[in-house]
């Protein structure tokens, strides 16, 4: 493993090491607008949300690094103290990226990259009507967190107005993570796209106390079958399958043709065992992978 030490390390060869691990990030589509009126619109992958009570989102624009000037976004901010951030999704993120042009002051990158503005109702700048998710905000704070080139410039904002597309929401008025289909960045020229095969689920713990790994029986947990990834899903359990569970279990023809099998050793046995616990955990069927792996250790 190789170890830096920022401090020793290029600006430009820092900043892509953090863009190519730190990632991918979620792409903040920034309308803003000058004291003189007129619209700017920039995209900053430096982005997240960080509270819902009140609502705050924080995205920021660097300093250039080249040549340690900010950015027009971060100047109108400072003049209006309103913003509306657009969510970038896959139909747009084309003409997204050309909005990230650096245009000479005063350029509408509405008109540049094609889009559609949209008037706001508490604030100023305008929104993308080609955006699915439009949320205008007032900007609390910004930090400063430097003055050399590569530094951020943290612009806090507090979301007023929401507007959602009603054609990426599911029939109980919820978003629909597929439906959205949104974009993210990665470092250099990648991207990623969050629908498709790309989107999978991982049952939060919240309330439920899981049993964890150190539970979990040594002949299981130290299996040369099971990833870390089903180790972690089987210690998400708040509780093991009843005897009764495990018993009736036993008589599926799945896991009777591995513990009747009599050409099969007790090695060989355990190891069908765990590859069928893993095809069940790897599924979704968490459960019934903790049968198969208690049937061959009750």
């Amino acid at each position: 493993m190789i170890t830096y030490d920022p401090k020793e390390l290029k600006t430009s060869h820092l900043h892509s090491i953090l863009l190519h691990s730190v990632a991918p990030r979620p792409i903040a589509f920034a309308s803003t607008i000058d004291k003189d009126g007129n619209p700017n619109l920039s995209p900053f992958s430096f982005f997240n949300c960080f509270g819902s009570h009140p609502p705050i989102l924080i995205f920021s624009p660097a300093r250039r690094v080249r040549d340690n000037t900010i950015k027009h976004t971060l100047e109108n901010v400072y003049d209006t103290n309103e913003v509306v951030i657009n969510v970038v999704n896959y139909a747009i993120v084309q003409q997204a990226s050309l909005a990230s042009v650096e245009y000479p002051k005063g350029v509408n990158e509405f008109i540049k990259a094609g889009f559609t503005p949209l008037e706001s109702v508490k604030v100023k700048p305008y929104r993308v009507k080609e955006s699915p998710v439009q949320m205008e905000c007032k900007v609390k704070q910004v930090i400063e967190t430097g003055q050399e080139g590569g530094a951020g410039n943290l612009i806090i904002c507090e979301v007023v107005l929401i507007h959602v597309n009603e054609n990426v929401m599911d029939e109980t008025g919820h978003i629909d993570q597929q439906k959205i289909d949104l974009v993210a960045r990665m470092g250099g020229d990648w991207y990623c796209r969050a629908s498709g095969n790309a989107l999978f689920k991982v049952e939060k713990p919240n309330l439920k106390i899981g049993i964890g790994i150190d539970a979990i029986p040594a002949s299981i947990r130290n299996s040369h079958i099971l990833t870390g990834n089903n180790l972690g899903a089987l210690g998400n359990v708040e509780s093991l399958p009843s005897q009764e569970e495990i018993e009736a279990f036993k008589k599926e023809q799945i896991i009777k043709n591995i513990l009747e099998d009599k050409s099969y050793d007790a090695e060989r046995k355990e190891t069908e065992i765990h590859l069928l616990a893993k095809n069940f955990i790897d599924n979704g069927n968490v459960k019934d992978g903790w049968k198969a792996l208690l049937a061959i250790n009750d």
